[in-house]
């Protein structure tokens, strides 16, 4: 049945529980044994094993605080250090954050933001019980209260704490909305103001840390259910949150005073928090939680200006302006750098070639020698002979020299170009959510003045846009927004006579689609009547009434656009302002944009606008169709699956397969983009994306999954006008040309196909032939990820592999099974790799089996030990990154196939 692929980041994760059920098991002997030297062992090989497998899959942080843990328990190992129980919950803290960054979404845990205050204080402490473990502990109590003193540096990540903490509760309290006793939002709640507590308390802010103490005693109150936040608390607390984010901004010199040059409205303040605390809410001062509804702060972390001496001043970093022109034409430079990097590896591929052929041309002349030394008695062919088997093996050590340096010089300008290309990606795109995210609340806030209630729901968060678009989109995107609340959004009585749910919801989504940016803001209000805006656009005289009755629904619409065109005859502050929806189309059209409203009455209005991406980037499966690279866009892929040819049936001339328990219509894609109509069958088993576009779901037939990639999207040229079932172009490393598919295109093509009854049916090569008797191959790793990794890598090449959980478990299955190649790691428990290397060579009946070390320390003295027990190769495990790691098993042993 279906297969949805090999997750690498899974793997992680059950490393992550295995390894980490270890190190909770040793944290709880070490308090009775504090200096136990084999605790700290094992605990040390857990924590080599997490880190090696969190470099593996790239998860920054995980290694990260790996690398951390390895350290310290690697020193007191070694040093025979003794481990305070007072360090104990710290640990405990650390294993506990690994389990949460392992149990992220693949995409927030391998971006995790290692470079965020409480992640950089985790790290700070753990290096001070490094040091502590071997010195002195009360000269490090006493360098603890030196460095507790406030400096700039302290105010610096004080402020950075209530930002990131900041953004949290604000996003949390209008998460209350929807479920006020929600007990995970307000546990999120109640972390963070502690947080901001004890940040406060450390630089010395008491009036932060007296603000944030009483939030949080709020939050833990709700918690334990002795009340219930109301619409007016959660606005009093988004207050709060603002006052602690001013006071924050503050110069350094203006926040130590706040609290008495703001005497009054601190003690209100306070006084309201606190009467929510004590269930009267009734002295809570309106100006307190009053709405500025000019305000246009486009961040879940904005903050009103309340007095004058609290306007917030926050440090400003140095910025370089570029045209962006400029970066246009930087960005073309970084793709070409990167496309001709890639150009290394076949030239490297030839040399490991002539390096076989040379291997063979020394096996005859070796064989030549030895002929003549004993057959032919001339002394001189002899020294002849001899001289140029010398030369050879000179010849052969220059070849083995010159390729070693150029693989090394290609895994560094590999590295070098992709880092520059995607920090280049980097610093342009943005996700959507980071020009929308205080639109919610934003729409909060204006509905309280207007006594509606409405919700936001955001969709394509993650849709990276180039950052300059987002930036001119935010005006427009707040004027549209604005007269939904105003014009569209009925009151909440309205709602309810109409048979609708007294809340309103504004949807405000972004997506890629055809090679554009796709921003869409809609909402469930009364629609635009279109008859009476007929009647409007006769009244201000811009056509008669003969034309006005001809012209359509869309014609109509579009009068909306025009400056100064207004469906109300009274100008209010929140909408309208004598303003039309002009502003909006100016903004988009100075993007060269399109936008377009659809309207039905009594049930909503939709603005969709059509921007274009001249550089934007879409995650994408890459696939392979007769030999061409395609690329469908993730977020259209509804599964992919891997299905035996036997599970295919025909049905009146159509195949089907049976995926996840729905009947799935198969066609070809040879046969969708009117290519060579043959597909490629592996083992019997065909690869499957399946995509819909709501109404129709298919199952398109490819002839390989390539690998998932982030595709720069390059506009098809304008003259060439839409390419069927196409939306836009990309380059690959090796400057292969790639078509991201249009899945709306395709299905609809595929409609026409069906309809017409010309889908035909799977031309599919035969695979009639026995499968050849392949090699087998050992891996012995105590890692899974690390044995998982190979014995893909080793599969993908047609080997067949066993797998060992350490050189014990290995060296047991050499006596019973037999192999052609043997690939173990040096670190395990019982049995370490060298130790098992000097068993198999030491022994008459396994001693011609080849050995790979394969090992994370690159260190010479690891690889001379592994040598001289016998080893055959000694690789670093990242050779798993690129061909060296198969390129050395089939030097040992050759093809899969015997």
């Amino acid at each position: 049945m279906g297969n949805s692929g090999f997750s690498m980041l899974n793997l992680l994760r059950t490393e992550v529980t295995q390894q980490g059920s270890v190190l909770g098991a040793v944290l709880d002997k070490i308090k009775n044994s504090p200096n136990d030297s084999e605790l700290f062992d094992e605990a040390c090989r857990a924590a080599t094993a997490l880190k090696g497998s969190a470099k593996l899959v790239d998860v920054k942080a995980i290694h990260i605080l790996a690398t951390h843990l390895e350290a310290l328990f690697q020193t007191l190992a070694n040093d025979g250090g003794l481990l305070s129980g007072e360090h104990l919950p710290l640990l405990n803290s650390v294993l506990q954050q690994i389990e949460e960054i392992a149990a992220l979404e693949d995409e927030l845990m391998q971006s995790f933001d290692v470079e965020q205050p409480a992640f950089a204080a985790l790290l700070s402490q753990l290096d001070k019980v490094e040091i502590e473990s071997a010195g002195n502990g009360e000269d490090a109590v006493a360098n603890a209260q030196e460095k507790a003193t406030i400096d700039s540096s302290m105010l610096e990540m004080f402020r950075d704490e209530v930002e990131s903490h900041g953004s949290i509760m604000a996003d949390c309290l209008l998460a209350l909305d929807d479920d006020p006793g929600s007990d995970a939002v307000l546990e999120k709640l109640m972390r963070a103001a502690h947080s901001v507590k004890g940040a406060a308390r450390l630089v010395g802010v008491e009036a932060v840390v007296q603000i944030a103490h009483i939030m949080e005693d709020v939050f833990v109150a709700a918690q334990n259910k002795k009340l219930t936040l109301s619409d007016d608390t959660v606005d009093l607390l988004l207050s709060a949150n603002d006052r602690v984010l001013t006071i924050a901004a503050l110069p350094e010199t203006s926040i130590a005073s706040w609290a008495g040059d703001n005497e009054a409205t601190f003690k209100s303040l306070l006084a309201a928090l606190n009467g929510v605390l004590s269930g009267d809410e009734t002295g809570i001062d309106e100006s307190l939680t009053a709405i500025p509804i000019g305000r246009v702060k486009n961040s879940s972390t904005a903050v009103s200006s309340g007095d004058d001496n609290m306007s917030a001043q926050a440090s400003e970093s140095r910025v370089l302006k570029v045209t962006a022109d400029r970066w246009d034409s930087m960005m073309g430079l970084a793709g070409e750098i990167k496309v001709e990097s890639g150009w290394l590896v076949p030239y490297l591929n030839n040399m490991m070639v002539m390096r076989k052929k040379q291997q063979e041309m020394s096996s005859l002349i070796e064989g030549v020698r030895e002929f003549v030394a004993s057959e032919i008695d001339n002394l001189e062919l002899n020294e002849r002979v001899s001289q140029i088997h010398s030369k050879v093996v000179e010849f052969r050590n220059i070849i083995v020299d010159q390729m070693n340096d150029l693989d090394q010089h290609e895994r560094r300008i590999s590295s070098l170009t992709e880092r520059l290309h995607r920090q280049a990606l980097s610093t342009r795109m943005r996700p959507f959510s980071d020009g929308v995210h205080g639109f919610q609340r934003m729409i909060r806030d204006i509905a309280r003045s207007l006594k509606k209630k409405v919700k936001l729901e955001l969709k394509g968060e993650a849709t990276l846009v180039d950052r300059d678009v987002l930036e001119k989109m935010e005006a427009p995107l707040n004027h549209i927004i604005r007269n939904a609340l105003d014009h569209g959004i009925e009151s909440p009585e309205e709602r309810i006579k109409s048979g609708k749910s007294e809340r309103a919801t504004i949807t405000l989504s972004a997506c890629h689609n055809e090679g554009m940016l796709l921003i869409t803001v809609e909402d469930n209000g009364r629609g635009i009547d279109i008859e009476m805006l007929r009647n409007r656009v006769v009244k201000k005289n811009l056509v008669d009434q003969e034309m006005a009755a001809s012209l359509n629904a869309e014609e109509l619409l579009a009068f909306l656009f025009l400056p100064s065109f207004s469906t109300r005859d009274e100008v209010t502050d929140l909408s309208g302002r004598g303003v039309g929806l002009d502003v909006v189309m100016d903004a988009i059209q100075a993007l060269r944009g399109r936008v377009k409203v659809e309207t039905d009455l009594g049930v909503g209005s939709k603005f969709l606008m059509r921007l274009p991406l001249t550089l934007s980037v879409v995650p994408g499966l890459l696939v392979l169709v007769a030999n061409d690279y395609y690329a469908f866009p993730l977020s259209r892929i509804v599964c992919t699956a891997k299905i035996h040819v036997d599970e295919v049936n025909v049905v009146e001339g159509h195949e089907y397969a049976t995926i996840n328990g729905q009947n799935i219509s198969l066609l070809a894609a040879s046969k969708v983009f009117e290519l060579e109509e043959q597909i490629i069958v592996r083992d019997d088993y065909l690869y499957v994306i399946i995509i819909t576009n709501h109404d129709q779901t298919y199952g398109i037939v490819v002839d390989e999954f390539v690998d998932q990639r982030e595709l720069a999207i390059q506009a098809v040229d304008s003259r060439l006008d839409k390419i069927q079932d196409v939306s836009s172009t990309a380059l690959l490393e090796d400057g292969s040309t790639v078509l991201i598919v249009d899945v709306d295109d395709i299905v609809q093509t595929i409609d026409l196909l069906v309809k017409g009854g010309r889908v035909g049916s799977f031309a599919m090569a035969s695979h009639t032939d026995e499968h050849l008797k392949r090699k087998s191959v050992l891996v012995v790793d105590d890692s899974l990820t690390v044995r998982e990794v190979e014995k893909k890598l080793l599969e993908d090449a047609g080997f067949r592999v066993d797998v060992a959980v350490d050189g014990m478990d290995g060296w047991n299955a050499v006596r019973t099974k037999e192999y052609s190649l043997i690939i173990c790691d040096i670190d395990m428990p019982r049995m370490n790799g060298i130790e098992l290397v000097n068993m198999i060579k030491g022994n008459k009946q396994f001693n011609q089996i080849p050995v790979i070390i394969v090992s994370y320390k690159d260190r010479e003295e690891d690889r001379q030990q592994g040598m001289d027990a016998g080893a055959d190769y000694y690789l670093t495990k990242g050779s798993f990154h690129d061909d060296s790691f198969i390129n050395a098993v089939h030097d040992l042993i050759g093809e899969a196939s015997e």
